[in-house]
């Protein structure tokens, strides 16, 4: 009986001890991620550990310096069985011709922001209703995906600083055609998480995200604590302040930070001042148009890019998507493009 007691009370002990423990490192992660406004989801993407092997491709153009309207019009022309769009805005002749031209042998269906209807109004095209619809993607043949910061407009193509992708993946195609059949059939800023969010292609690796349902802004905040040595970043609207904190705190470790953002949307509720009052080394872009990428790059092995601004709106209100790329060759581009884009800004 004694040998009895004396077990449970060392059992009762061991358990004092344990569930202090745990509790006291949930206090102390709890305290660091509210400081950092990074608490993660029951379920987000950025808690899966695996990714789907695929076969494909990924290519990347920067426009305006090279020809993203012909790059997105044999995209488009490429398609043999249906193609299907979810684009902000659509003003260009050559696309609005095409997307016609395709309507007439295959299955075409564009979504769009209500704002822009009228610029391409069709039987084939359906509009949100309220919020914005942000995207700028085109799944084709369930195999291929445009995607990128770049509308297909004429400022974009060819005034604005901004990049377009286009993958081959079906995997990735997938779960492009699974967003544009939510919003397709009337779900908008919501619906229902990216079954298989991470795709590996031979040696690189890509993670798709919508926004709202698959949170955006807390994906971003992922990859940047995860800077070993640098972030640099390219953006056309920044006024989040979580991510703007994970920048603070970078820079504190000491990580590299150079970052560019689009002078007519810096305003008293930007992350600009902030983050250059505190030292951080921010230019102010050069374009006369607009600075129209979404662009960070993690010790320029990692780059996010997209439709999302790093907003409040953007991660909450609108439909975005998201692509975070692994891979040192896809990043050497975007760290060549943002240092172009750099050395064309200014200090104030």
């Amino acid at each position: 009986m004694k040998r009895v007691s004396s077990f449970l009370v060392f059992f009762l002990f061991v358990t004092l001890i344990i569930g202090g423990s745990i509790w006291y490192k949930d206090a102390i992660t709890s305290k660091i991620n509210g400081l950092t406004g990074s608490l993660i989801e029951s379920g987000s993407p950025s808690q899966v550990d695996f990714a789907i092997q695929d076969s494909g491709s990924i290519e990347v153009y920067f426009c305006p310096e090279e020809d993203c309207e012909n790059e997105l019009l044999n995209f488009i022309d490429s398609a043999q069985q249906s193609l299907h769009c979810a684009l902000y805005e659509i003003d260009l002749e050559s696309v609005k011709q095409k997307l016609l031209d395709k309507a007439r042998n295959i299955d075409v269906k564009v979504v769009t922001d209500d704002a822009y209807l009228d610029q391409f109004n069709y039987s084939f095209v359906k509009a949100d209703k309220y919020g914005l619809m942000h995207n700028k993607f085109c799944v084709i043949d369930g195999k291929k995906v445009s995607t990128g910061s770049m509308n297909p407009t004429d400022n974009c193509a060819h005034k604005n600083n901004n990049n377009l992708l286009v993958i081959e993946s079906k995997v990735l195609a997938q779960n492009y055609e699974d967003e544009f059949q939510e919003m397709w059939n009337g779900t908008f800023k919501k619906g229902a998480k990216v079954k298989n969010p991470k795709v590996a292609l031979g040696n690189i690796t890509i993670t798709s995200l919508f926004c709202p349902e698959d949170g955006c802004a807390n994906a971003v905040k992922e990859e940047l604590k995860k800077a070993q040595t640098s972030i640099y970043f390219m953006v056309f609207s920044f006024t989040h302040d979580g991510i703007g904190n994970i920048l603070l705190l970078k820079h504190l470790d000491n990580i590299t930070i150079n970052g560019v953002m689009e002078v007519k949307q810096i305003d008293k509720d930007s992350e600009f001042s902030r983050l250059v009052n505190n030292g951080i080394d921010v230019r102010k872009d050069g374009n006369k148009y607009n600075l129209h990428h979404k662009v960070f790059i993690v010790d320029e092995e990692t780059v996010i890019t997209g439709s999302f601004n790093p907003t409040q709106n953007g991660d909450k209100k609108n439909d975005e998507n998201l692509v975070i790329i692994k891979d040192k060759g896809i990043a050497r581009e975007f760290v060549e493009e943002f240092w172009r884009v750099y050395e064309e800004g200014t200090e104030t």
